[in-house]
Order: structure tokens, then C-alpha cells, then sequence
């Protein structure tokens, strides 16, 4: 037998395109081709490749060697066809039996030694092969990862030729486990944040429909204490979100915590971050800090100090829950539905409305600051609130405490399971049919809210945004229909669109 074809997977985005290794024999002068859009470390695998089989006292074929990596359009990278091509010119050469070789997925970078050295993505690559029905062989340092693909199959391996007596039969592979223990979750708890009873209130409304929220405060007024305290009150992420946000993880080249994976991310880039490290990018695409945070929280502090190039990349991803970055050659897609928190100080100097009245900003500085925000991403966010500096009285440490984040959780988890039940996800992502029909108004409450937006001069968006707000108010109190209090509070905390000064 001449020819031989393992399986492999490719790494594209949050996929693995399934990838065909062909291996010819022929004729003529001793020679290796690789062909199928190879990368640098691709072709080098001549050489891993080489030295990996004769260090494993196998015999190198000295034959004209073709090897094609299918489909050829697909650009490949990275070292993680080592293992296919060598089990491919194995079993081409007579070496191994090429029935088993068709009959399982491979991934892994060899050494020279033909020891198996981890690779990236491994995640994505074993979803897609128990898709298949296809059993995955990986190196035993990603035999965790593998394994927490669900109804798939995934062996570990540490060298070469524990991969060929697997495939001969003669020994076969310990199948993959996860078995890193999750660690216990510990939350910071909201009890441990000082009054700011406004603020802590919009936080909870923020949780329980999944909305974006700005703070806008002073320093130290506990505005990334209170930020802080979101990911304890949001409900548990479902398997399947777990695993999506997981394969992110397994793709960014950050690697994976397995010892976490269950949680939902909580991600706080420096506000000097580039649009690329915030949404992705690159040569080679990876995923950015928006896709890192899905079905989780994104936290942005000093959000006036960020560009606001990078601020308004956010614009589209906030309303799609996705982000496509574009290159001439391919186009990769990565899930991005995070909830976005931001703090932000009113003024260059962080006083402006203070009662002490210590701000020296002018009003043209002020707006200059304010400026570096773009309308239609401000529009994007449904709560803007102020936190005003509180006076030492309220942070005494024998202060009475306020609610703890058991108790508040409570609520934001019965206001969730009565959006679920009603249009099978959170109000801050409902479509505009959905709205009207979920958050529908009485006609003296849309008199109210029409009078706010047309005093306030917002858009169809935030006018749909309010609504979801107000939806979000009526389920934490258990309530059927959206009222009057509801609009009246949801409209209140639109409070750059009114023009507000500041916290104080």
C-alpha cells in the first residue's frame, strides 16, 4: 500500500474544519512535499516529522513522499498535523494498518523524540468529532479539555508509539478524563458594599434582564466594588453556554482553566487596550476581550480614558452578539454576547457636581471628556447611573449591612426563569417584535414614555431599550403587565440622555 489518509481537524475561529492528510509513496529520488496551503511551522513538520519516526525505531521510508493536506484552500497552521502526517507515512509504508488509521481523529505536535507536545483549540476539534462519531487520539496534556466534550470519545497519548500500538491494537490508549476538580465558586458578596442603595438597586435590575450598565461617580466611590459584585448575582451558565465560552477560551492561545470553566468570565481589560485586544484580530484571528467575556460580564473602567475607535467597535457586537473580523484571504466569526458594566468619573478631574464643590473643570473640558463617548454607543447602554461620594457616617464597618448576594440572587433568579419561560431569553435581548409583544404598554404609561423621549430627544432604540427596562422591573416584582412606576424609574435611569451634571 502506497497511499494512507488520516483525520485531523483545522483550527478556523471557534471551528475545526475537518482536514483529510494524504500520503503517497512513489517513485524516484528520496523527497517530501507538503502541499495544501502549509504555514512555516506546517512545512517544518518535514523535519519533527523525520526525526519523531526514527527516534521511535521505525523505518523512514526513503521514497518520493507526497503529502497533501485537503481541503487546499484551507490555509493550515500551527504543529498539530505532526501526528496525522507521521501515522500517515506509518501506514502508507506498510507500518501500521491503514484500515484503523480511517478510523480515528488525531491532534498533536511531535518532538523529536516522538514524545506528543500539547496543542491549542483541542476543544473545538473534539465537539466536532463526536459530531462525527469519530473518536478523537490527543496529547495527554490535553486529555482534560478533550474529555469535556460531551458524548464524544477522546484517548490521551503521551508518545508516537503509544499511538501506533493503540492503532495495532496491541495496547490501547487510556481514554481522556477530566479530571481536574472544579473549583468552589466564591463570589465577593454584595453585603460587603456600603450604602449607594440607588446604585445597588440598578445593579440587581442589570442582572436579572442582562443589561448594560454605566456608573458615573466620583473616585472612590465604589463604583468597581459594585461591578465586582455582578458575576455572584447572575444564574449559572447552562452546559452548553459553559461549553461555548470554553471553546473561546480553547482557541485564544491564553489556554483554558479547566478548574473554571463552569463560571461565567468576568473580564476587565486596562482602558489602554487596542480595538484588536477588545474585539479580536490578527493575522491569524483570535478571539479579543469581547469574545473572552461571552455569556459573561465585560467590565470597562475609566471608560472616558479608553479611545473611542475602541469604544465604538463595541456598537455592533452589543446588538448581534457576535463579531466577524475580516482579512483578505479568510473571514473568522466569534461569539460575543457579554454583558457590558463600565465606570466612568463625570469630569477630567473626577468631581463635577460634588457638593463640595472642589471641580475646576470647565464646562468645555467637561464636555470634551464626556465627548470621547459616542451617542449610538451610549444609546446601547439601558442604565446610566450616578454614585454619589457618600459621607463617612455610611461606611462605618458596625454600619447595619445591606442585602447579602444569596438574597439578592434569589430575585434576579426568579425575574430570569420568568423571561425564560416567557420568550426563552433575558429582556436586554429581545428583538423589536418580541418587545412590543412582551412590553406592551397601557396607554396612559405611552403617553409617559412618548412625552420622555420626545423632551429628551432619543432614539427608536433607547425607546425600545426603556421598554425592555421597564419589563425587567415588572419581573422582579412578579408582576404581569409593565406600569406606571416601572416606565417612570426605567426612564430615569437614562441619565446622560437628560444632560445630568454628575453624581451630586
Amino acid at each position: 500500500m502506497n497511499l494512507a489518509l488520516a483525520h485531523s481537524r483545522a483550527r478556523v475561529g471557534v471551528h475545526a474544519p475537518a482536514v483529510r492528510v494524504e500520503v503517497h509513496l512513489g517513485g524516484g529520488l528520496p523527497n517530501f512535499t507538503l502541499v495544501g496551503l502549509p504555514a512555516t511551522a506546517v512545512r517544518e513538520s518535514r523535519e519533527r516529522v523525520r526525526s519523531a519516526i526514527c527516534n521511535g525505531q521505525f523505518e523512514f521510508p526513503q521514497r518520493r513522499i507526497t503529502v497533501n493536506l485537503a481541503p487546499a484552500d484551507l490555509p493550515k497552521e500551527g504543529g498539530r498535523y505532526d501526528l496525522a502526517i507521521a501515522l500517515g507515512l506509518l501506514a502508507a509504508s506498510g507500518q501500521l494498518p491503514v484500515a484503523a488509521l480511517g478510523e480515528v481523529e488525531v491532534l498533536g505536535e511531535l518532538a523529536l523524540t516522538g514524545e506528543l507536545k500539547p496543542v491549542d483549540g483541542v476543544l473545538p476539534a473534539a465537539l466536532a468529532a463526536a459530531r462525527e462519531g469519530r473518536p478523537l487520539v490527543v496529547p495527554a496534556a490535553n486529555a482534560a479539555e478533550a474529555a469535556l466534550a460531551a458524548g464524544g470519545r477522546a484517548f490521551a497519548a503521551r508518545t508516537l508509539l503509544e499511538v501506533c500500538a493503540h492503532l495495532r491494537g496491541e495496547a490501547l490508549l487510556p481514554p481522556a478524563t477530566a479530571d481536574v476538580a472544579a473549583s468552589p465558586v466564591r463570589y465577593p458578596d454584595l453585603a460587603d458594599v456600603r450604602g449607594q442603595a440607588a446604585a445597588r438597586r440598578a445593579l440587581e435590575v442589570a442582572a436579572a434582564g442582562a443589561h448594560a450598565l454605566l456608573f458615573i461617580g466620583p473616585p472612590g466611590c465604589g463604583k468597581t466594588l459594585l461591578a465586582s459584585r455582578l458575576p455572584g448575582l447572575l444564574p449559572d451558565p447552562s452546559e452548553a453556554e459553559a461549553l461555548e465560552t470554553a471553546a473561546i477560551h480553547s482557541v485564544s492561545g491564553q489556554g483554558l482553566d479547566l478548574a473554571r470553566w463552569r463560571q461565567r468570565p468576568f473580564r476587565s481589560p486596562h482602558h489602554l487596550a487596542s480595538a484588536v485586544a477588545l474585539v479580536g484580530g490578527g493575522g491569524n484571528p483570535r478571539p479579543g476581550e469581547i469574545s473572552l467575556a461571552h455569556h459573561g460580564v465585560l467590565f470597562l473602567d475609566e471608560l472616558a480614558e479608553w479611545s473611542r475607535y475602541a469604544l465604538d467597535t463595541l456598537r455592533q457586537p452589543l446588538e448581534s452578539g457576535r463579531v466577524v473580523i475580516s482579512r483578505a484571504a479568510r473571514q473568522s466569526e466569534f461569539p460575543a454576547r457579554f454583558q457590558l458594566v463600565a465606570a466612568m468619573n463625570p469630569c477630567p478631574c473626577g468631581w463635577a457636581g460634588d457638593p463640595s464643590g472642589r471641580c475646576g473643570c470647565s464646562a468645555e473640558a467637561v464636555a470634551r471628556y464626556r465627548g470621547k463617548l459616542s451617542g449610538p454607543l451610549l444609546d446601547r447602554i439601558d442604565l446610566q447611573l450616578a454614585v454619589p461620594r457618600l459621607p463617612p457616617s455610611e461606611l462605618r464597618p458596625d454600619g447595619p449591612p445591606g442585602e447579602s448576594t444569596a438574597t439578592v440572587r434569589a430575585r434576579v433568579l426568579a425575574a430570569r426563569e420568568r423571561q425564560i419561560r416567557r420568550a426563552g431569553m433575558p429582556n436586554a435581548q429581545l428583538d423589536q417584535a418580541t418587545t412590543e409583544r412582551d412590553c406592551a404598554l397601557a396607554p396612559a404609561d405611552r403617553r409617559l414614555l412618548e412625552r420622555a423621549i420626545d423632551q429628551l430627544q432619543l432614539s427608536a432604540r433607547a425607546l425600545h431599550r426603556i421598554q425592555r427596562v421597564a419589563r425587567t422591573l415588572a419581573d422582579l416584582e412578579g408582576a404581569d403587565a409593565i406600569a406606571m412606576p416601572h416606565v417612570a424609574e426605567a426612564i430615569g435611569y437614562r441619565l446622560l440622555d437628560r444632560g445630568a451634571p454628575g453624581p451630586g
